[in-house]
């Protein structure tokens, strides 16, 4: 009992202070739960993290509380789902509210501007690692198609344009078309 109380006591924490400080959008949040709960906790495997990162991806509603949800019951269930979803809306919504309080002062403020010009610098680098290890996962993976997948949905996407809800569609379909064709080639 006191373990599982220590355990919810740090998914409060750690939560908080990811959705406190990740500014920027769900991918964002991938790197602090790789930092917390795979590199310093091992709650669970870089692979499994990415695996629940495409879920969370996948899944209505944002990426950073899917995931934090994903995270919280994979480390302690149900309750701990319920935890990580609370720690991550709180810190968003008291923000949001603050922001809203005050919006004239800040949209006219250059030093606020500022910062949120600096802050769309790290959120890009902080992007771009996230790409590179799931990059890395997939060609791990020695699979001819999702290895191609990457540049293929990257060229629909910057120079045709094609819709990101269409592009996941026909990447998952041709994943599972290659599943079921191995399944018939090894019976």
């Amino acid at each position: 009992m006191k373990q599982r109380l220590f355990t919810y006591g740090w998914l409060l924490s750690v939560n908080l202070f990811i959705s406190t400080f990740t500014f920027g959008g769900g991918y964002v949040v991938v790197p602090m739960i790789r930092r917390f709960f795979v590199e310093k906790k091992q709650c669970f495997s870089e692979t499994e993290l990415m695996n629940m990162a495409a879920i969370a991806q996948s899944a209505p509603g944002a990426i950073a509380i899917n995931l934090s949800a994903l995270a919280g019951y994979r480390t302690a269930g149900i309750g701990g789902a319920f935890i990580s979803c609370f720690a991550a809306i709180l810190p968003p919504l008291i923000i949001l509210a603050f922001v809203s309080a005050f919006y004239q002062s800040f949209i006219s403020n250059p030093i606020i501007t500022a910062v949120l010009k600096g802050m769309e610098a790290g959120v890009a680098a902080l992007m771009v690692d996230l790409i590179i290890d799931m990059c890395t996962l997939i060609t791990k993976q020695k699979s001819m198609l999702l290895t191609a997948m990457v540049p293929l949905s990257f060229l629909a996407a910057f120079c045709f344009r094609i819709n990101a809800a269409i592009i996941l569609c026909i990447c998952a379909l041709l994943s599972v078309l290659h599943i079921v064709w191995q399944r018939g080639n090894s019976q």
